[in-house]
């Protein structure tokens, strides 16, 4: 049984410590600075709690001894901290960000570490960089890598048409830190919530816009073998405009405490999502100018007794899946690792990773082209 660390109480928090200790193989204790965070936590999750300041080196070094590994589903700007103290402690590293400033403080903390370092292993970051490089990879030459994830309410009934489904501060980051893009085959910077398209899905009418972090490292594995690679959130139509007023012409992003204190206050959760998953890749095979497109929609469904909505089960499923791997040797045991390393056989084999696989259209090699409900 391998001693688990996982730094962060919350929602996405307790799926990861529930799908873990559901296995048997894990022992976890969740640490979180609120002890009232950790008195909320179900009680059938019957996991060791602590109190632990992530903002303390020495909290962090002493609730780490004896760990196999420390899961951080805490927020972006926490992370670096835990990850130094992974580093002194010789733990492996694993974290959720979608932050690229502390994904490359992360990498530099890897070099030559005597323990794996793993960031970005959620959706996105993380899964759809597993997909996209797993259809990229039966490409003879690349020119088009397009990546587009949507969690999304089933239901939308507000002006902004979305609800709350992860955490308040991701999103308001990702909505305004620069983005990172392969255009023409240079890399760039790329303004976020620009660029809005619109397509269509199953009848569904979307839009996609840049944000921040989804492509993780895939722009520097890509780097000189494709001609275009972005990423771009997917949300109803109407909601980049409105977003738009009100980080800029309302001047809240430079605000950001006070934009997620309104938007907690005022626009719900929902257990009723759907996470959209749209990977599209073009290229030549055997001389010929090909497209080939993995799409996906996973929803909300009951997992061991418990009802988890698509972003819970999606996100968990990331993190544990590749801790799976990582304890099984199919990953590298020290250095930084890439999700894109990750392979995609491997992961949808995993019993977290089967969380994402496709039924109306199961892939049948690697990440074929499918449309489908997730199992």
């Amino acid at each position: 049984m391998r001693d688990i660390l996982l730094m962060g109480g919350g929602k996405i928090g307790e799926t990861i410590g529930d799908f873990l200790k559901a296995t048997g193989d894990y022992r976890v204790t969740v640490a979180d600075r609120s002890a009232d965070a950790l008195e909320r936590l179900p009680t059938h999750l019957r996991m060791e709690t602590r109190v632990v300041d992530a903002a303390d080196p020495a909290d962090l070094a002493d609730a780490m001894r004896g760990k196999f590994a420390v899961l951080s589903a805490l927020p972006y700007h926490l992370t670096v901290g835990v990850a130094e103290a992974a580093r002194a402690a010789g733990t492996h590293y694993l974290d959720l960000t979608e932050d690229v400033a502390s994904t490359r403080r992360v990498k530099e903390l890897a070099e030559g570490a005597p323990c794996a370092f793993i960031p970005q292993c959620g959706l996105a970051p993380g899964f759809i960089s597993i997909v996209a490089n797993d259809v990229a990879s039966r490409f003879d030459t690349l020119d088009t890598v397009r990546m587009r994830v949507g969690a999304l309410p089933k239901y939308p009934s507000n002006a902004l048409n979305y609800n709350l489904t992860w955490s308040t501060e991701g999103v308001i980051n990702e909505y305004l830190e620069p983005c990172e893009a392969i255009v023409e085959g240079r890399l760039v910077s790329v303004p976020p919530l620009e660029e809005r398209e619109e397509f269509s899905l199953d009848g569904v009418l979307y839009e996609a816009f840049n944000t921040s972090g989804g492509l993780g490292t895939l722009c520097e594995t890509l780097a000189g073998k494709v001609r275009t690679l972005n990423y771009r959130s997917v949300r109803y139509p109407g909601h980049r405009d409105l977003m738009k007023a009100l980080l800029h012409d309302l001047r809240l992003g430079s605000r950001r405490e006070l934009l997620k204190d309104i938007l907690e206050h005022s626009i719900p959760a929902t257990l009723q999502d759907v996470v959209l998953i749209f990977v599209t890749v073009t290229g030549t095979k055997r001389g010929r100018l090909l497209q080939e497109t993995y799409a996906n929609k996973i929803y909300g469904r009951e997992i061991g007794g418990t009802f988890y909505n698509g972003i819970q089960i999606t996100t968990a499923s990331g993190m544990c899946a590749v801790l799976d791997l990582l304890a099984d040797g199919t990953l590298p045991q020290r250095g930084f690792v890439k999700q894109e390393e990750v392979g995609y056989a491997d992961f949808i084999a995993n019993r977290f990773g089967r969380n994402y696989a496709m039924t109306d259209a199961a892939p049948q090699q690697g990440a074929q082209q499918g449309v489908g409900r997730a199992a």
